[in-house]
């Protein structure tokens, strides 16, 4: 009688399978990460403050580049700084490769809890109770050059996190929360 026995790599040969069926959902960023040195340009539509940064290179995140970024990105109206998610720069990253490079200007950044609140009680709907904004892991941009349409697109077909929709207003949310969309669907 033969005895069989699972050979000692068929557990590690099915964890390597298991993670190529994910790989599609990291193709996007992978550029990101293999890449020496990302940049991003920024244009701030509130202070018109602009800031070019090489935000990460070979070695991970270079850390002055995310202080100006936290700086840039702070709460305009009250001037509180807080550190923000760097996975967005990455996400941002990806979509200024997948929809031809250009400037982002940034609607809204760091949110502090006044003025979230201020801006739910004035601003007549679509501002969160709970807003990602405030902590630090959302942005609201448009990319020049770009129909907002086509970034909400872009963005969408990234899957990295949530995607809102402002046409009326002319410009895209982007976070690292859960993946989720809202907003219009047609441009």
């Amino acid at each position: 009688m033969v005895k069989t026995t699972c050979h000692p790599a068929a557990p590690r040969r099915r964890l390597f399978l298991k993670g190529l069926s994910a790989l599609p959902l990291a193709l996007p960023f992978a550029s990101a990460h293999a890449a020496a040195d990302l940049k991003l340009a920024f244009r701030h539509t509130h202070t018109n403050e602009q800031l070019s940064a090489l935000y990460r290179n070979r070695r991970g995140y270079v850390e002055p580049a995310l202080q100006r970024l936290n700086w840039l990105l702070r709460d305009f109206r009250t001037g509180e700084v807080a550190r923000m998610d760097p996975r967005l720069y990455d996400i941002l990253h990806a979509l200024n490769v997948n929809c031809g490079g250009g400037t982002f200007e940034i609607i809204s950044g760091y949110r502090s809890s006044k003025t979230n609140n201020m801006l739910r009680r004035t601003g007549g709907g679509g501002v969160a109770k709970r807003s990602l904004h405030m902590d630090g892991k959302a942005i609201d941009i448009r990319l020049v050059g770009c129909d907002t349409a086509r970034l909400r697109d872009a963005a969408l077909a990234l899957g990295a996190g949530g995607v809102g929709y402002y046409p009326e207003s002319d410009f895209v949310h982007i976070d690292t929360g859960p993946v989720r969309s809202w907003g219009s669907k047609s441009a």
